[in-house]
């Protein structure tokens, strides 16, 4: 199994965007520029006599000390990677990157930089903090083996991906002692109001940054950009698709700002200011080519405020599980038989056009937590879709259609039972009734607002090899079948690379109705 402590590696929170010369002044006011922010919320109880319940989150950078063993740099009033400071620090740090400052009147000289030079100096500070973890006998690290992981909020997102794609912004190479990167909320293929990107004139607060022709130069993406309108690519030589992380909210009605405005419109399908499919990066190979996207999950939070989606239970969970967990699957579901109702399947029999859009719901909640580690939801803007075209035109290969759902990451550390050497979590799986269309005109019959094809939840329980040459023990139950238990093994198979394929069928036993698999990609995560 791996090992937690290879994985504690320094931190560097880089912040998202402030408009105005007041947020920035209070950003920078900020010693942690609001990643010690946490929140508070009621929790509904069985027992009407009593007032609902409290569930505190303290904030990213408290639990990571107290979960972690993380500090922060901050030394007698002074920043230790400031220039000056003569010793070193722990493995276990937290450095907030301040790429603000220079823009504050408090601090600088109230010009805000280009966002090329938050991405030099992004470079530079890793250096520093290289430097000063070496430096320190405690830690036992050369230079060579320094690692650290960056995490991001929304435009601190950019920061760092200016720095890892665009060779011109790390001259001294910096982006190779990243491990794991990952985002909040980044607008990663920029940001749409009214259905249009931010118009590249518009400097103002420099807004333009989320432009994508803007966005295509400081990512060094031109070439993509003009051949797919695209700037959510992360090159593979850059670095690896499979290190980073997406997490996106889903919520958009509890984004405040501009008044409530940005959400207005931003509009539906978005966390009140990035919509939700620029919210996620994909790799890209060396040959042009697309690879895998990034691991991406889906939490019920606006961008950011009170109940935003840094200062919450189900990001810090992503977050920790993602940097320090033990098991990674990647969950996937496949479809192999759609059946359409008598009437539509008739009109498609006769040559007619049909369309329907299949929306797949997931959420998936590890065992004896109260929260979801993803949560796609058809009300929230957030599920997964596949078009009747489409899976038509994978019927006709006589190939099933495969639509990735999410991925999660499970660890060691979070077991209830310490006694259990399994980890455990609920998956429930729901195939929304689709409004199906004949010739372009709305199929009304037999419709029913809310209605599903399949929904059903499964308990999947597994316990990862012990030792080298032990197996992966796989086991689920569909819960409409046992509640609570998972006692059926999964036939797995071995993929390349070690990583193990596990495939569980469902089935609707209902016309219209659906067959498939989920189909979950298992691997061991941070190996030693």
């Amino acid at each position: 199994m791996p090992s937690e402590d290879a994985a504690l590696h320094p931190i560097i929170y880089v912040r998202g965007y402030a408009m105005t010369e007041g947020e920035i002044d209070e950003t920078t006011a900020d010693p942690f520029c609001g990643f010690n922010l946490g929140s508070t919320v009621f929790r509904a109880t069985p027992d009407k006599e009593r007032p609902p319940r409290k569930f505190i989150f303290e904030s990213p950078v408290v639990r990571l000390g107290s979960d972690f063993g993380y500090t922060d740099v901050f030394t007698d009033g002074m920043d230790v990677v400031d220039d000056g400071w003569i010793g070193g620090i722990s493995r276990q740090s937290i450095i907030v990157y301040r790429y603000y400052d220079p823009a504050s009147t408090l601090l600088g000289t109230g010009k805000t930089p280009p966002i090329e030079e938050f991405a030099k100096g992004l470079s530079n500070l890793i250096l520093r903090v290289r430097d000063l973890v070496c430096k320190e006998p405690k830690n036992n690290v050369a230079p060579e083996q320094f690692r650290c992981y960056l995490i991001a909020h929304s435009m601190g997102g950019l920061v760092c991906r200016a720095f890892l794609q665009n060779p011109a912004l790390d001259k001294p190479k910096a982006r190779q002692y990243v491990d794991k990167f990952f985002t909040y909320a980044t607008p990663h293929n920029g940001i749409d109001v009214v259905g249009l990107n931010v118009p590249r004139w518009l400097s103002l607060d420099d807004m333009n940054n989320f432009n994508r022709d803007r966005m295509a130069k400081y990512l060094s993406l031109e070439a993509l950009y003009k051949k797919t309108k695209r700037v959510d690519w992360l090159p593979e030589t850059a670095f690896p698709s499979e290190k980073v992380f997406c997490l996106i909210g889903t919520n958009r009605n509890d984004y405040e700002a501009a008044q409530g405005l940005s959400r207005t419109f931003v509009g539906h399908g978005s966390d009140g200011l990035v919509r939700i499919e620029n919210a996620c990066v994909y790799g890209v190979k060396a040959n042009g080519q697309p690879s895998d996207p990034s691991a991406k999950a889906f939490v019920y939070r606006s961008h950011s405020g009170s109940f935003g989606i840094v200062n919450s239970e189900e990001s810090y969970q992503n977050l920790v599980r993602f940097l320090f967990g033990d098991v990674r699957v990647d969950i996937w579901v496949d479809v192999e038989e759609i059946r359409l109702p008598e009437e539509v399947r008739n009109a498609e029999a006769e040559g007619k056009e049909v369309n329907a859009l299949y929306q797949f719901e997931v959420l998936a909640s590890p065992r004896g937590k109260l929260w979801y580690l993803t949560r796609r939801v058809a009300e929230e803007d957030s599920v997964a879709c596949l078009s009747h075209q489409d899976w038509t035109a994978s019927a006709k290969k006589n190939k099933s259609a495969p639509l990735y759902l999410s991925t999660i990451y499970l660890a060691n550390r979070a077991r209830v039972n310490k006694a259990r050497s399994s980890l455990a979590y609920s998956l429930t799986l729901a195939v929304r009734v689709p409004d199906y269309e004949i010739e372009r005109k709305l199929w009304l019959n037999q419709h029913y607002e809310g209605g599903y094809l399949f929904r059903d939840s499964a308990v999947i329980e597994m316990v990862p090899p012990q030792t080298e040459d032990a197996d992966w023990i796989v086991k689920y139950d569909w819960q409409s079948d046992k509640l609570g238990a998972a006692t059926k093994p999964v036939a797995s198979r071995l993929l390349k690379g070690g990583k193990l394929e596990l495939p569980i069928g469902f089935e609707s036993n209902t016309t219209p109705g659906i067959r498939g698999k989920l189909r979950f990609i298992a691997s061991e995560w941070n190996p030693t």
